[in-house]
């Protein structure tokens, strides 16, 4: 499970790096800002990723999955927050197990804006499963919002960029959000894990087709967040369960997806961000880890846990 510190939703402060191709404040009064598709944005870790680029000079096309009214009040909420960081937001609602909805997504998105210069593939669905309970269908379904719309994203972008005019010191890119644990595996999370791994794969290869004029890396987190059936004491243990004693927080992330768009000599790399979690081989998710931990506290202790179930969806 991949997902830093539990934070809050509050954007990191303080002074800010360098803006996004060296663009200043002046810049929209000479011409176009860059503009980012963030994927998932409404929430969570694709939401601290848009702000962060909104706060780097980009302007942002806030996709969100749209299928209920939290998703919208959300993308919303989060769409204020960016424009009071004085980018330009528009939103975007996309259901990925829908090809057509996929395939639309980035032409529309260009339409609206004019250009489209980086995609953020945030958005990802997350569900237990193992090789014990294995269901095709399972599959069939994260694939097409893990592995095949993050492909056909960049795949739009690269024809969007052949069409629009470069901006100065400009490098168009994709940024996927893979998971550690593809460096450190396991069975849990059969499904998920297999998709994550068809797309860092796909991350390399498409480096190698689009290059020159899109590059395309990966960023690979540690537990950053509360996932499915993961309650805040087992989070805080989770949290501890990597080489440095801390994974990654959203902050973090965010920081690190900002790098990537902003280093135009990098390519095909996959960037843990994980506080070393890659580094200590684990037989089982953090999350049963965790909870094995704290089982042998409060035996010690004498106190009782009770251990949730781990058939749990969650959209990270």
């Amino acid at each position: 499970m991949s997902n830093p510190r539990r934070p809050d939703d509050t954007p990191s402060s303080g002074t800010p790096h360098r803006r996004a191709y060296e663009l200043d404040a002046s810049t929209p009064a000479h011409g176009p800002r860059p503009v980012a598709l963030v994927t998932g944005a409404a929430r969570r870790i694709g939401r601290r990723i848009a702000l962060e680029l909104a706060r780097a000079g980009f302007d942002i096309a806030l996709h969100h999955r749209g299928s209920d009214a939290r998703s919208h009040v959300d993308a919303q909420s989060a769409a204020a927050e960016m424009r009071d960081l004085g980018a330009r937001v528009e939103l975007f609602h996309a259901d990925f197990a829908d090809a057509g909805q996929t395939a639309a997504l980035l032409p529309e998105i260009a339409q609206r804006f004019g250009r489209v210069d980086a995609v953020v593939n945030s958005a990802s669905r997350f569900e237990y499963d193992s090789p014990q309970t294995f269901d095709p269908a399972l599959l069939e379904s994260l694939v097409r919002s893990n592995t095949v719309a993050p492909i056909v994203l960049a795949q739009a972008l690269a024809a969007q960029v052949a069409q629009q005019p470069p901006l100065a010191g400009g490098s168009p890119c994709v940024v996927n959000i893979l998971d550690q644990k593809l460096s450190n595996p396991n069975p849990d999370y059969f499904s998920y894990t297999l998709t994550k791994a068809a797309l860092q794969h796909a991350t390399v290869l498409l480096a190698q087709a689009l290059a020159p004029a899109v590059r395309v890396c990966g960023v690979s987190p540690g537990i950053t967040l509360v996932s499915g059936p993961m309650d805040e004491t087992e989070f805080a243990q989770a949290h501890k369960l990597t080489a440095l004693g801390r994974s990654s927080t959203p902050d973090d992330i965010a920081r690190a997806v900002r790098f990537l768009l902003e280093s135009s000599a990098i390519t095909g790399v996959d960037l843990p961000v994980d506080g070393g979690q890659h580094l200590v081989g684990q037989p089982r998710d953090v999350l049963f880890l965790a909870q094995a931990d704290l089982t042998e506290a409060r035996a010690r202790s004498g106190a009782a846990i009770d251990t949730p179930s781990s058939n749990s969806p969650d959209a990270r």
